[in-house]
């Protein structure tokens, strides 16, 4: 995404929209903290990103002004437990369509169908309420951030399960070195990702 801001007042401060494009504008507000959760891992903290009012407008933005285009326009938001409910419930309202939240195990009070994935150390299950979609749906299934793609992959089965069709996947941060982003590419899932990081 390479979209630059044209500079209409002079000075402008270094990290001004202005003289970057979104995506280095972006990844200038996202935090790394080293060791964190464990020895050895550089996390990246999206959540100076929704702390400015300006910075989280020029990223809900960034995702809708892709997908209000006709040919990329969902039915539906689907969200990852939790942070993939933040994007996806303002971006599903910025483009009047409706959010569905895929949510960890035991949060959902109605029927749903479930997935487990594998984890480094055990496994994990997700769970979608059976009504969330229709068959035939097209959605845009969104998170934060895509590591190992366990948690992207389990969402897009459990709304295949429904009959839905997953149009693309997206987030904020690609972490390609954990593999995720291709393995979920290799299942036939187009991604969207703003930025990425080398290294964990």
């Amino acid at each position: 995404m390479t979209i630059f801001y044209q500079a209409t007042m002079n000075p402008h401060p270094p990290d001004s929209l202005s003289h970057l494009t979104v995506n280095q504008y972006l990844k200038n507000h996202i935090r790394t903290v080293a060791d964190w959760p464990a020895r050895g891992v550089q996390f990246r903290d999206i959540t100076p990103l929704l702390q400015d009012p300006k910075v989280f407008r020029v990223l809900i933005d960034a995702f809708v002004h892709r997908y209000m285009d006709k040919n990329l326009r969902p039915d539906v938001v689907a969200g990852l437990d939790a942070r993939g409910f933040i994007l996806g419930a303002v971006v599903a309202y910025e483009l009047n369509v409706g959010f569905v939240p895929i949510r960890k195990k035991g949060k959902l009070p109605f029927t749903t169908v479930q997935e487990t994935y594998e984890l480094e150390y055990g496994s994990a299950t997700v769970e979608l309420h059976t009504d969330a979609v229709k068959a035939g749906d097209k959605v845009l299934l969104i998170d934060d951030l895509i590591a190992t793609g366990g948690t992207m992959m389990a969402g897009k089965k459990l709304l295949e399960k429904l009959g839905a069709s997953v149009m693309e996947g997206a987030a904020i941060v690609d972490l390609p070195e954990l593999g995720g982003s291709a393995k979920l590419k290799a299942s036939g899932l187009p991604l969207f990702t703003l930025l990425d990081f080398a290294g964990h």
